[in-house]
């Protein structure tokens, strides 16, 4: 396991421009059911546990920790030093509120701006970040160089099939009735507008192929790919059973050969 380094000051980074920082914006996302019960309250989370490695003793970096669940987690589950960095300062604000802890330290940075030192961590983990990061190769080639020989690679991100189209909304008849899930341009990758509660949001499309390929280029061997279906004790919240009829997420689980 590599030593704990100090952490250069990110604090002073210019900030790339965020949505998560805007006060209505962050007030509608603090009202999401993962946002109220944290890890309880995420549809993929029962799928998402069963790919993650043993964290006893390891150091961690989380990109994109949002609310820190995932850094809690892994500090209550033996992590011996965890670093959480998120774009938002109003994210991190109630990272520190509601999940700190003495290995925990949130720093703010874009992710596409770090730096560290070759073998820093154990374990690379990102939940729902990747889609808003442009140039995903880059950023996979530097989380390699950053993690240890046989370190795990985790990540969770919107699925090409619902990133493709663009809008991210169901297609429907005159009375409201959804009819279908568009899928279009799949081939053709890259910024798209998406509607996230019902705001204008940029998120980056890619392929399932570019996913995986960029991690077997840059050295990873992959593990698991899973698409989670909604999970049966969330099946009553309205509109979940409608999540049968297409994938929304998509979980990779890696290992650095």
């Amino acid at each position: 396991m590599t030593s704990a380094q100090p952490l250069p000051d990110y604090e002073r980074i210019i900030m790339k421009e965020n949505r998560y920082d805007d006060a209505d914006f962050f007030k509608k996302y603090s009202e999401m059911t993962r946002s109220r019960l944290g890890l309880a309250g995420a549809g993929e989370w029962a799928e998402l546990e069963k790919i993650l490695p043993d964290f006893e003793g390891r150091t961690l970096l989380d990109l994109g920790c949002g609310y820190g669940w995932h850094c809690k987690y892994a500090a209550e589950h033996g992590a011996s030093r965890i670093v959480g960095i998120d774009i938002s300062h109003k994210m991190l604000e109630t990272a520190r509120s509601i999940n700190s802890h003495d290995c925990i330290q949130y720093c703010q940075s874009a992710m596409e701006d770090l730096d560290f030192a070759p073998g820093s961590f154990d374990i690379v983990f990102s939940s729902l970040a990747f889609h808003y990061i442009q140039d995903f190769s880059s950023l996979v080639s530097h989380i390699s160089q950053w993690l240890r020989k046989g370190g795990d690679f985790v990540f969770s991100v919107e699925h090409p099939v619902f990133t493709a189209q663009g809008s991210q909304n169901w297609y429907c008849d005159k009375e409201g009735n959804i009819l279908h899930f568009p899928v279009d341009n799949y081939y053709y990758e890259g910024k798209r507008e998406a509607i996230f509660l019902d705001e204008k949001v940029g998120k980056y499309h890619r392929t399932l192929t570019t996913y995986l390929e960029t991690l077997l280029q840059n050295g990873f061997e992959i593990r698991h790919v899973i698409e989670p279906q909604p999970p049966e004790n969330m099946m009553d919240i309205p509109g979940m059973k409608d999540e049968m009829r297409r994938p929304m997420m998509l979980l990779i689980g890696a290992v650095k050969g």
